[in-house]
């Protein structure tokens, strides 16, 4: 039986272990958070090294930025260096064809009316090709970088404007302590509802990226709103309908009633493939996803819906 692990930064408290069948290969998909302790990240990797088939890394990227430009974010160089023996990934692969295939399929299939619609993405430079894949339906596009990572009511309204943006303080940003970028361990469960956040969400239709990101600032009343994102649990959702959402939609499956993060089906991926993650590529990535039918999860919490009927 194949194993893949995610050490996550996040909280403990959001730990799951479920056994799934894919393309006739029995796996166990783990989600382990270390509570934001870098130290105790390293350690658990060091344990696991050379035990299992994968591992992601949970609740920080190695790598973030537009286009060809990345930089390495300091703190994330340590966790990847501990596994020696197994691959460890952090779902940047399967945030560029998971995820803009999940866009193009709402456009495409679900006939969402993006042209007519104002999208937030919380996180650009997290989610390049997603912020890619909203420019090309036409929306009206929103970047929340300088709003939700530095504080800045300063919101990008195009790629070229994040990637202007990205080269010029991606690598300063890159050397900050991740804790302040990003809420790790017990800070995922902090939220603040901020009249000066407020407003961008009261002026979308749809609020997509990262779950910690979208929820840490989010409106009580989120009323007709839809929400792209991931990692969510079946708590999350019900929190979510209470708050008046109107469609959620996870860029990847459920798996008994959670939807993980794009790092452990990056790691489930490279298991699958049994290849090195530097020896794969896209058109590998989305052939396999392709057998896997891997489509958007959609849940109407409270009607009409973000999918036209």
């Amino acid at each position: 039986m194949k194993h893949v692990v995610s050490v996550s930064l996040g909280s403990s408290k959001r730990n799951k272990r479920t056994e799934q069948e894919f393309l006739g290969e029995q796996v166990i998909v783990e989600r382990i958070g270390t509570d934001g302790s870098i130290p105790k990240a390293i350690e658990l990797i060091g344990e696991l090294d050379g035990k299992v088939d994968a591992f992601g890394m949970g609740g920080i990227d190695l790598r973030v930025g537009c286009g060809s430009h990345k930089f390495m974010l300091k703190d994330a160089i340590p966790i990847a260096n501990a596994a020696k023996k197994s691959p460890i990934v952090d779902g940047g692969r399967v945030k560029g064809t998971l995820e803009t295939r999940v866009i193009q399929h709402l456009a495409s299939v679900c006939r969402v009316p993006f042209k007519d619609l104002t999208v937030l993405l919380v996180s650009g430079a997290d989610r390049f090709p997603m912020a890619q894949a909203f420019e090309e339906t036409g929306c009206n596009l929103i970047l929340g970088d300088l709003i939700f990572t530095l504080g800045l009511p300063l919101p990008l309204r195009s790629v070229r404007a994040l990637d202007r943006v990205a080269r010029v303080i991606g690598p300063v940003v890159g050397r900050l302590p991740f804790s302040m970028l990003y809420p790790t361990g017990e800070q995922q469960g902090v939220r603040k509802v901020n009249p000066k956040y407020a407003k961008y969400y009261e002026a979308a239709d749809i609020i997509a990226g990262d779950f910690h990101y979208v929820v840490k600032h989010m409106p009580l009343d989120m009323s007709g709103k839809s929400i792209i994102t991931n990692t969510v649990t079946e708590d999350d959702i019900l929190e979510f309908k209470r708050r008046g959402v109107s469609t959620l939609i996870t860029t990847t499956p459920d798996m008994e009633g959670r939807s993980f993060g794009t790092n452990v089906l990056e790691a489930l991926l490279v298991t699958l493939l049994g290849k090195h993650p530097d020896d794969i590529t896209d058109d590998e990535i989305n052939g396999i996803l392709d057998r896997l039918g891997f489509k958007p999860r959609i849940l109407v919490l409270n009607p009409p819906s973000l999918i036209p009927a």
